[in-house]
Protein backbone atom coordinates (compact mmCIF):
# COMPACT_ATOMS: atom_id res chain seq x y z
CA UNK A 1 0.00 0.00 0.00
CA UNK A 2 1.25 3.38 -1.05
CA UNK A 3 1.44 6.49 1.34
CA UNK A 4 -1.14 8.76 0.20
CA UNK A 5 -0.02 12.42 -0.46
CA UNK A 6 -1.30 15.70 -0.20
CA UNK A 7 -2.81 17.01 -3.60
CA UNK A 8 -0.21 20.01 -3.64
CA UNK A 9 2.64 17.08 -4.07
CA UNK A 10 1.01 16.01 -6.95
CA UNK A 11 1.08 19.37 -8.10
CA UNK A 12 4.66 20.20 -7.61
CA UNK A 13 6.47 18.61 -11.04
CA UNK A 14 10.10 18.70 -11.55
CA UNK A 15 10.51 21.66 -13.92
CA UNK A 16 12.09 21.33 -17.25
CA UNK A 17 15.36 22.48 -16.19
CA UNK A 18 16.09 19.59 -13.96
CA UNK A 19 14.87 17.21 -16.09
CA UNK A 20 17.29 18.14 -18.72
CA UNK A 21 19.58 18.16 -15.41
CA UNK A 22 19.07 14.88 -14.62
CA UNK A 23 19.06 13.73 -18.14
CA UNK A 24 22.57 15.17 -18.81
CA UNK A 25 23.89 13.90 -15.51
CA UNK A 26 22.89 9.97 -16.56
CA UNK A 27 24.45 10.63 -20.53
CA UNK A 28 27.58 8.79 -21.00
CA UNK A 29 29.22 10.89 -23.54
CA UNK A 30 30.38 14.67 -24.15
CA UNK A 31 28.03 17.40 -23.75
CA UNK A 32 28.06 21.41 -23.54
CA UNK A 33 25.96 22.18 -20.48
CA UNK A 34 23.91 25.06 -21.06
CA UNK A 35 20.90 24.73 -19.41
CA UNK A 36 21.77 25.45 -15.92
CA UNK A 37 21.85 29.14 -14.49
CA UNK A 38 24.90 28.60 -12.53
CA UNK A 39 27.82 30.49 -12.53
CA UNK A 40 31.05 28.54 -13.66
CA UNK A 41 33.24 30.41 -11.85
CA UNK A 42 35.05 29.95 -8.10
CA UNK A 43 33.23 31.32 -5.10
CA UNK A 44 35.97 35.16 -4.36
CA UNK A 45 38.32 33.62 -1.77
CA UNK A 46 37.75 36.25 0.69
CA UNK A 47 34.13 35.10 0.68
CA UNK A 48 35.63 31.34 1.51
CA UNK A 49 38.49 32.44 4.29
CA UNK A 50 35.29 34.19 6.29
CA UNK A 51 33.31 31.04 6.56
CA UNK A 52 36.62 28.97 7.58
CA UNK A 53 36.72 32.11 10.27
CA UNK A 54 33.39 32.21 11.21
CA UNK A 55 32.98 28.04 11.63
CA UNK A 56 36.42 27.94 13.97
CA UNK A 57 34.94 31.22 15.85
CA UNK A 58 32.33 29.19 16.74
CA UNK A 59 29.92 31.18 14.86
CA UNK A 60 28.01 27.70 14.22
CA UNK A 61 24.95 28.15 16.05
CA UNK A 62 21.51 29.48 15.42
CA UNK A 63 21.11 32.95 14.28
CA UNK A 64 17.99 35.14 15.09
CA UNK A 65 15.09 34.09 11.95
CA UNK A 66 15.74 37.65 10.51
CA UNK A 67 19.69 36.89 10.23
CA UNK A 68 22.24 38.65 11.45
CA UNK A 69 22.08 42.06 12.67
CA UNK A 70 25.55 42.78 10.29
CA UNK A 71 24.84 41.11 7.34
CA UNK A 72 20.90 42.63 7.45
CA UNK A 73 23.19 46.14 7.85
CA UNK A 74 25.17 44.94 4.50
CA UNK A 75 21.83 44.27 2.55
CA UNK A 76 20.37 47.23 3.31
CA UNK A 77 23.62 49.29 2.47
CA UNK A 78 23.95 47.81 -0.66
CA UNK A 79 20.68 48.50 -1.73
CA UNK A 80 20.32 51.67 -1.18
CA UNK A 81 23.78 52.47 -2.37
CA UNK A 82 24.21 50.18 -5.48
CA UNK A 83 20.43 49.62 -6.76
CA UNK A 84 18.97 52.90 -5.36
CA UNK A 85 16.32 51.22 -3.13
CA UNK A 86 16.11 53.22 0.41
CA UNK A 87 16.01 49.85 2.87
CA UNK A 88 16.42 49.61 6.92
CA UNK A 89 17.92 46.62 8.42
CA UNK A 90 14.39 46.27 10.01
CA UNK A 91 13.29 45.46 6.75
CA UNK A 92 15.57 43.01 5.40
CA UNK A 93 15.08 39.06 6.35
CA UNK A 94 17.71 36.81 5.75
CA UNK A 95 16.73 33.43 3.58
CA UNK A 96 18.26 30.28 2.64
CA UNK A 97 18.78 31.73 -1.00
CA UNK A 98 16.57 33.74 -3.06
CA UNK A 99 14.49 30.62 -3.81
CA UNK A 100 13.46 31.00 0.04
CA UNK A 101 12.28 34.49 0.11
CA UNK A 102 10.07 33.78 -2.55
CA UNK A 103 8.50 30.85 -0.87
CA UNK A 104 8.08 33.35 2.20
CA UNK A 105 6.73 36.07 0.42
CA UNK A 106 3.96 33.80 -1.11
CA UNK A 107 3.32 32.53 2.02
CA UNK A 108 2.97 35.92 3.85
CA UNK A 109 0.99 37.20 0.57
CA UNK A 110 -1.50 34.43 -0.55
CA UNK A 111 -4.52 33.23 0.66
CA UNK A 112 -6.21 30.32 -0.77
CA UNK A 113 -8.02 31.60 -3.97
CA UNK A 114 -6.28 34.61 -4.50
CA UNK A 115 -4.10 34.80 -7.89
CA UNK A 116 -0.91 35.44 -8.66
CA UNK A 117 -0.19 37.22 -11.75
CA UNK A 118 3.24 36.08 -13.78
CA UNK A 119 3.73 37.54 -16.58
CA UNK A 120 5.34 34.65 -19.29
CA UNK A 121 7.57 33.35 -20.31
CA UNK A 122 8.30 32.75 -16.46
CA UNK A 123 10.59 30.97 -14.30
CA UNK A 124 8.67 27.83 -13.39
CA UNK A 125 9.31 27.58 -9.72
CA UNK A 126 6.95 30.90 -9.38
CA UNK A 127 3.86 28.89 -10.60
CA UNK A 128 4.64 25.90 -8.08
CA UNK A 129 5.49 28.25 -4.98
CA UNK A 130 2.15 30.32 -5.91
CA UNK A 131 0.14 26.48 -5.79
CA UNK A 132 2.00 25.55 -2.55
CA UNK A 133 0.38 28.50 -0.75
CA UNK A 134 -3.15 27.64 -2.00
CA UNK A 135 -2.99 30.55 -5.03
CA UNK A 136 -3.87 30.49 -8.82
CA UNK A 137 -0.99 31.36 -11.00
CA UNK A 138 -2.47 33.30 -13.71
CA UNK A 139 -0.04 33.80 -16.89
CA UNK A 140 0.14 36.87 -18.82
CA UNK A 141 2.25 36.31 -21.97
CA UNK A 142 5.01 38.68 -23.38
CA UNK A 143 5.23 39.12 -26.89
CA UNK A 144 8.37 37.65 -28.37
CA UNK A 145 8.13 39.85 -31.15
CA UNK A 146 9.00 42.90 -29.18
CA UNK A 147 11.58 41.48 -27.04
CA UNK A 148 9.31 39.80 -24.17
CA UNK A 149 8.79 43.98 -22.74
CA UNK A 150 6.46 44.33 -20.16
CA UNK A 151 3.29 44.78 -21.48
CA UNK A 152 1.95 47.41 -18.46
CA UNK A 153 -1.74 46.93 -20.04
CA UNK A 154 -1.99 43.32 -20.47
CA UNK A 155 -0.95 42.80 -16.76
CA UNK A 156 -3.54 45.42 -15.50
CA UNK A 157 -6.53 43.80 -17.12
CA UNK A 158 -5.83 41.03 -15.06
CA UNK A 159 -5.95 42.72 -11.86
CA UNK A 160 -8.69 42.57 -9.63
CA UNK A 161 -9.83 42.40 -5.83
CA UNK A 162 -7.94 39.06 -5.50
CA UNK A 163 -5.27 39.71 -6.94
CA UNK A 164 -2.67 39.08 -4.31
CA UNK A 165 0.73 39.42 -6.20
CA UNK A 166 2.23 39.98 -8.96
CA UNK A 167 5.72 38.78 -10.02
CA UNK A 168 8.26 41.01 -11.66
CA UNK A 169 11.95 39.11 -12.82
CA UNK A 170 14.14 41.95 -13.96
CA UNK A 171 16.47 41.06 -15.58
CA UNK A 172 14.24 38.02 -16.56
CA UNK A 173 15.03 34.72 -16.20
CA UNK A 174 14.89 33.15 -18.81
CA UNK A 175 14.72 35.83 -21.73
CA UNK A 176 17.32 38.06 -20.13
CA UNK A 177 15.03 41.32 -20.68
CA UNK A 178 15.38 44.52 -18.45
CA UNK A 179 11.64 46.00 -17.88
CA UNK A 180 11.20 49.41 -18.61
CA UNK A 181 10.83 51.82 -15.97
CA UNK A 182 7.65 53.18 -17.12
CA UNK A 183 5.50 49.88 -17.85
CA UNK A 184 7.00 48.81 -14.25
CA UNK A 185 5.65 52.35 -12.57
CA UNK A 186 2.02 52.01 -14.37
CA UNK A 187 1.89 48.08 -12.82
CA UNK A 188 3.21 48.89 -9.39
CA UNK A 189 0.45 52.20 -8.85
CA UNK A 190 -2.41 49.69 -10.70
CA UNK A 191 -1.35 46.71 -8.06
CA UNK A 192 -1.51 49.28 -5.22
CA UNK A 193 -4.92 50.75 -5.98
CA UNK A 194 -5.69 46.79 -6.03
CA UNK A 195 -4.56 46.37 -2.60
CA UNK A 196 -1.88 43.80 -4.68
CA UNK A 197 2.09 43.38 -3.73
CA UNK A 198 4.76 43.17 -6.34
CA UNK A 199 7.24 41.20 -5.67
CA UNK A 200 10.40 41.97 -7.51
CA UNK A 201 12.87 39.58 -8.56
CA UNK A 202 16.37 41.14 -8.59
CA UNK A 203 18.65 37.66 -8.22
CA UNK A 204 19.87 39.41 -11.57
CA UNK A 205 20.33 42.84 -11.15
CA UNK A 206 24.09 42.86 -10.02
CA UNK A 207 23.99 41.26 -14.22
CA UNK A 208 22.49 44.79 -15.66
CA UNK A 209 24.94 45.33 -19.44
CA UNK A 210 23.04 48.02 -20.84
CA UNK A 211 21.83 50.14 -18.28
CA UNK A 212 22.51 51.08 -14.70
CA UNK A 213 21.18 48.81 -12.68
CA UNK A 214 17.80 50.24 -10.29
CA UNK A 215 15.65 48.12 -7.98
CA UNK A 216 12.11 48.89 -8.59
CA UNK A 217 11.20 49.57 -4.96
CA UNK A 218 13.67 52.59 -5.98
CA UNK A 219 11.90 54.61 -8.46
CA UNK A 220 8.07 53.76 -7.85
CA UNK A 221 5.79 56.36 -6.16
CA UNK A 222 4.05 53.21 -4.18
CA UNK A 223 7.35 51.28 -2.67
CA UNK A 224 5.58 50.03 0.61
CA UNK A 225 3.72 47.62 -2.41
CA UNK A 226 6.91 46.46 -3.64
CA UNK A 227 8.94 43.27 -1.86
CA UNK A 228 12.37 42.80 -3.28
CA UNK A 229 14.07 39.30 -3.24
CA UNK A 230 17.88 39.22 -3.74
CA UNK A 231 20.74 37.22 -3.24
CA UNK A 232 24.34 36.41 -3.91
CA UNK A 233 24.19 33.32 -5.65
CA UNK A 234 24.51 34.29 -9.13
CA UNK A 235 26.29 37.80 -8.92
CA UNK A 236 28.75 36.35 -6.56
CA UNK A 237 29.10 32.51 -7.61
CA UNK A 238 27.40 31.21 -4.17
CA UNK A 239 24.46 29.34 -5.44
CA UNK A 240 25.56 26.16 -2.72
CA UNK A 241 25.71 28.83 -0.02
CA UNK A 242 22.25 29.66 0.24
CA UNK A 243 22.19 33.40 0.86
CA UNK A 244 19.37 35.63 -0.21
CA UNK A 245 16.83 38.54 1.44
CA UNK A 246 13.87 39.59 1.42
CA UNK A 247 13.91 43.05 1.88
CA UNK A 248 10.47 45.96 2.27
CA UNK A 249 7.93 47.26 4.79
CA UNK A 250 9.87 46.32 8.49
CA UNK A 251 5.83 45.46 9.71
CA UNK A 252 5.18 42.50 6.81
CA UNK A 253 8.87 41.36 7.56
CA UNK A 254 8.47 41.35 11.20
CA UNK A 255 5.63 38.51 10.25
CA UNK A 256 8.07 36.61 7.46
CA UNK A 257 10.38 36.43 10.24
CA UNK A 258 7.82 34.43 12.27
CA UNK A 259 6.57 32.10 9.53
CA UNK A 260 10.63 31.53 8.87
CA UNK A 261 10.88 30.18 12.34
CA UNK A 262 8.46 27.29 10.95
CA UNK A 263 9.98 26.55 8.16
CA UNK A 264 14.04 26.98 7.88
CA UNK A 265 14.22 28.77 11.16
CA UNK A 266 17.54 30.39 10.00
CA UNK A 267 19.74 30.83 6.94
CA UNK A 268 22.95 28.95 7.90
CA UNK A 269 25.14 30.74 10.32
CA UNK A 270 28.60 30.12 8.24
CA UNK A 271 26.89 31.04 4.99
CA UNK A 272 25.66 34.78 6.61
CA UNK A 273 29.19 35.35 7.42
CA UNK A 274 30.89 34.48 3.98
CA UNK A 275 27.66 36.76 2.79
CA UNK A 276 28.75 39.34 4.57
CA UNK A 277 32.07 39.35 3.29
CA UNK A 278 30.69 39.00 0.17
CA UNK A 279 28.87 42.21 0.47
CA UNK A 280 31.39 44.58 2.27
CA UNK A 281 34.82 43.26 1.12
CA UNK A 282 36.87 43.50 -2.31
CA UNK A 283 34.91 44.12 -5.14
CA UNK A 284 37.02 42.86 -8.15
CA UNK A 285 36.17 39.27 -8.25
CA UNK A 286 32.51 40.16 -8.86
CA UNK A 287 33.55 43.25 -11.37
CA UNK A 288 35.56 40.87 -13.03
CA UNK A 289 32.82 38.37 -13.35
CA UNK A 290 30.63 40.51 -14.62
CA UNK A 291 32.61 41.93 -17.15
CA UNK A 292 33.26 38.03 -18.75
CA UNK A 293 29.46 37.69 -18.42
CA UNK A 294 28.75 40.65 -20.91
CA UNK A 295 31.72 39.79 -23.26
CA UNK A 296 30.27 36.46 -23.06
CA UNK A 297 26.63 37.97 -24.29
CA UNK A 298 28.19 39.76 -27.02
CA UNK A 299 30.05 36.67 -28.30
CA UNK A 300 26.16 34.52 -28.20
CA UNK A 301 24.71 37.39 -29.40
CA UNK A 302 27.14 37.16 -32.66
CA UNK A 303 26.55 33.37 -32.78
CA UNK A 304 22.77 33.41 -33.07
CA UNK A 305 23.18 36.41 -35.83
CA UNK A 306 25.53 34.43 -37.71
CA UNK A 307 23.24 31.00 -37.68
CA UNK A 308 19.98 30.97 -40.46
CA UNK A 309 17.17 29.26 -38.02
CA UNK A 310 18.55 30.89 -35.21
CA UNK A 311 17.06 34.09 -33.59
CA UNK A 312 16.81 35.49 -30.24
CA UNK A 313 16.20 39.13 -28.42
CA UNK A 314 19.16 40.58 -27.27
CA UNK A 315 20.05 39.49 -23.33
CA UNK A 316 19.79 43.17 -21.34
CA UNK A 317 21.06 41.12 -18.38
CA UNK A 318 21.62 37.51 -16.53
CA UNK A 319 23.00 34.92 -18.06
CA UNK A 320 20.81 33.78 -20.67
CA UNK A 321 19.18 33.60 -24.05
CA UNK A 322 15.94 32.69 -25.19
CA UNK A 323 16.41 30.88 -28.35
CA UNK A 324 13.57 30.68 -30.89
CA UNK A 325 14.89 27.30 -33.37
CA UNK A 326 13.11 26.62 -36.93
CA UNK A 327 13.42 22.85 -36.87
CA UNK A 328 9.94 20.67 -36.43
CA UNK A 329 8.82 19.63 -32.89
CA UNK A 330 7.87 20.54 -29.35
CA UNK A 331 10.54 22.57 -27.29
CA UNK A 332 10.87 19.62 -25.12
CA UNK A 333 11.46 17.11 -27.96
CA UNK A 334 13.84 19.57 -29.51
CA UNK A 335 15.94 20.15 -26.16
CA UNK A 336 15.89 15.63 -25.88
CA UNK A 337 17.18 15.37 -29.37
CA UNK A 338 20.08 18.12 -29.10
CA UNK A 339 21.09 16.42 -26.12
CA UNK A 340 20.77 12.89 -27.12
CA UNK A 341 22.06 13.42 -31.02
CA UNK A 342 23.79 16.44 -30.65
CA UNK A 343 25.36 16.99 -27.69
CA UNK A 344 24.17 20.01 -26.40
CA UNK A 345 21.57 20.78 -23.39
CA UNK A 346 19.58 23.86 -23.31
CA UNK A 347 16.22 24.18 -21.25
CA UNK A 348 13.16 23.51 -23.13
CA UNK A 349 10.66 26.92 -23.12
CA UNK A 350 7.71 25.52 -22.77
CA UNK A 351 8.86 24.81 -19.21
CA UNK A 352 8.35 28.65 -18.93
CA UNK A 353 4.85 28.76 -19.89
CA UNK A 354 2.59 28.80 -23.10
CA UNK A 355 4.72 31.82 -23.94
CA UNK A 356 7.57 29.77 -24.26
CA UNK A 357 6.48 27.09 -26.70
CA UNK A 358 8.73 26.36 -29.64
CA UNK A 359 12.03 28.22 -27.71
CA UNK A 360 14.88 27.27 -25.49
CA UNK A 361 16.72 29.22 -22.89
CA UNK A 362 20.56 28.87 -23.27
CA UNK A 363 22.92 29.64 -20.60
CA UNK A 364 26.21 31.55 -20.80
CA UNK A 365 27.42 30.96 -17.43
CA UNK A 366 29.87 28.55 -19.29
CA UNK A 367 33.57 29.59 -20.41
CA UNK A 368 33.63 31.07 -24.01
CA UNK A 369 35.30 27.94 -25.34
CA UNK A 370 32.35 25.70 -24.39
CA UNK A 371 29.45 27.98 -25.98
CA UNK A 372 31.64 27.91 -29.12
CA UNK A 373 31.79 24.08 -29.39
CA UNK A 374 27.94 24.18 -27.85
CA UNK A 375 27.04 26.66 -30.85
CA UNK A 376 29.33 24.91 -33.29
CA UNK A 377 27.04 21.61 -32.39
CA UNK A 378 23.62 23.94 -32.92
CA UNK A 379 24.51 25.00 -36.36
CA UNK A 380 25.25 21.48 -37.37
CA UNK A 381 21.87 20.33 -35.77
CA UNK A 382 19.64 22.50 -37.53
CA UNK A 383 21.65 22.01 -40.98
CA UNK A 384 21.05 18.27 -40.50
CA UNK A 385 17.96 18.11 -38.43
Amino acid sequence: MQLSHAERMAASEQSSIRRMFDMAQAADHDLVRLEVGQPDFSTPEHVIDAADRAAREGHTGYTANAGIEPLREAVATTLETEYGVPTTPEGVAITAGGMEALHLAMLGLVDPGDRVLLPSPVWPNYRTQTTLAGGTPVEIPLSADDGYALDADAVIEQLDDRTAAIVLCTPSNPTGRVFEESAVRAVVDAAAAHDAAVIADEVYLGLTYDREPRGIAGYVDNASQVLTVGSVSKTHSMTGWRIGWLAGDPSFLHGISTIHESTSSCASSISQRAALAALTGPEEPVKEMRETFARRRDFVVDRIESIDGISAPRPQGAFYAFLSIDVPGTATGIATRLLEEFGVVLAPGDGFGTAGEGHLRLSFANSTERLEVGFDRLETAIETW
